[in-house]
């Protein structure tokens, strides 16, 4: 049995042997066998909809003395709950905003989140002894910004559809989900994400070095709704250092859902590590419920998601027929399709939503289909993206050889 402390001497004299968890599951597929002397850390990531993820703000609204204590604040028009320290008369505001508040159906506190991390302007608006005080920051004027999950990169998650007959607005879907069993919503990265390849949380644990979007950041413990079934993270970052393209808004029938996504080094010990990394995603249990009562009532798995299945929505010009206004463009809930209806490859999700929208088929993805009830139910929108969460996986084995990134050691 190794230790993290022999791992982190290994780590820092440059022999250990790192491999990203997309690499280790497909040298897994090619037929390569491993043992645990052979391999000290895969790396893994998820990259998704999570919406337990809400940030701690200190801003600078007005010189000090301006007003005695803010009773309401928002950030770009998104509301943030001022508080709990008062702060009396120092013209700054200590806030709270959930990644799912929202200013409007197209912009909430995930779009906020990344403006932030990317150093936009951001205008403030405090109202504070009946008057409304206004100012302009960026991520640098924040003397602390920090980012929390209360529940994030879960086990595994639940498909869902609408067994009733008309649409069903919900969280899971960008259109609301067309009944009964016509589509099917999916979310989670399967074999890469980190709490599926350390399932008991035998590394995954209070104070664990992490990267939440892309920053060094810590597991704080269990998520909320975690059970020994299916258990998520609490996590913890500081928003400076954060990747804007690591994180970010997603716009559903509902309102605006928050993207997050967490990377993990999880450590081969012994032959149990090593065991519970060979999981791969047709192991994976994927639950299918009704969006009405969120009951299972089926189950498929993540091979159905991820294999054969495409990583990129495909571009035909050549079909368009020049609606006006493109559906494709207006639905996006990444804001990835551009004026000249090209993709912005960088904020593209491949979700589906494009396809689903343009009946000329300018946008096309083979999504899959899940078995329900005897039938095959096609895949619409997947929430979650693994071609960045694999991009995660790579950057933080690179941060560990480098020498830069450390396991936890003791308890």
């Amino acid at each position: 049995m190794k230790t993290p402390g022999e791992i982190n001497r290994k780590i820092r004299d440059g022999t250990a042997v790192v491999i990203p968890a997309d690499e280790f599951k497909r040298r897994l597929r090619d037929g390569e066998e491993f043992t645990a002397e052979e391999v000290d850390i895969v790396t893994c990531a998820t990259f998704g909809v999570m919406s337990g993820t809400y940030a701690v703000l200190s801003i600078p609204v007005a010189p000090p003395g301006t007003f005695r204590r803010a009773v309401s604040c928002t950030l770009n028009g998104v509301p943030a709950f001022p508080g709990p320290c008062p702060n009396e008369r120092l013209g700054l505001i200590d806030c709270i905003v959930y990644g799912t508040a929202h200013r409007d159906g197209r912009y909430g506190g995930g779009h906020l989140f990344a403006d932030l991390a990317a150093g936009r302007e951001i205008h403030c608006e405090a109202f504070a002894d009946g008057q409304t005080h206004s100012a302009t920051i960026t991520l640098d004027d924040c003397p602390a910004a920090r980012l929390h999950t209360t529940r994030s990169a879960f086990r595994n998650y639940t498909a869902f559809l609408a067994e009733e007959e008309g649409v069903t607005p919900t969280i899971f879907s960008v259109t609301g989900l067309h009944g009964p069993c016509r589509e099917i919503s999916v979310s989670g990265c399967g074999e890469i994400n980190p709490v599926e390849n350390d399932p008991s949380l035998r590394s995954l644990g209070p104070g664990t070095p992490i990267h939440l979007n892309g920053a060094d950041g810590i597991i704080l413990g269990e998520g909320t709704r975690s059970t020994p079934q299916r258990p998520n993270l609490a996590c913890s970052a500081d928003m400076k250092g954060m990747d804007p393209l690591m994180m970010g808004g997603f716009t559903t029938s509902e309102g605006p859902e928050c993207l997050t996504s967490v990377a993990a080094a999880v450590p081969v010990l012994d032959d149990a590590s090593l065991q519970a990394l060979l999981i791969r995603d047709g192991d994976i249990p994927l639950p299918i419920a009704g969006i009405e009562e969120r009951k299972p009532r089926g189950s498929a798995d993540y091979g159905a998601v991820w294999q054969g299945t495409d990583r990129a929505v495909r571009h035909h010009p050549d079909s368009c027929i020049s609606c006006s206004p493109c559906h494709a463009r207006i639905l996006c809930p990444a804001a990835a399709i551009r004026e000249d209806l090209t993709i912005d490859r960088k904020l593209c999700l491949a979700c589906g939503t494009c396809q689903s929208a343009c009946e000329a088929g300018v946008y096309r993805i083979r999504l899959g289909a899940l078995a329900y009830n005897e039938q095959q139910i096609p895949i619409t929108l997947r929430q979650s993206e693994r071609t960045r969460a694999e991009r995660l996986c790579r950057r933080l084995a690179q941060r560990i050889q480098e020498g830069t990134f450390l396991l936890k050691e003791g308890t």
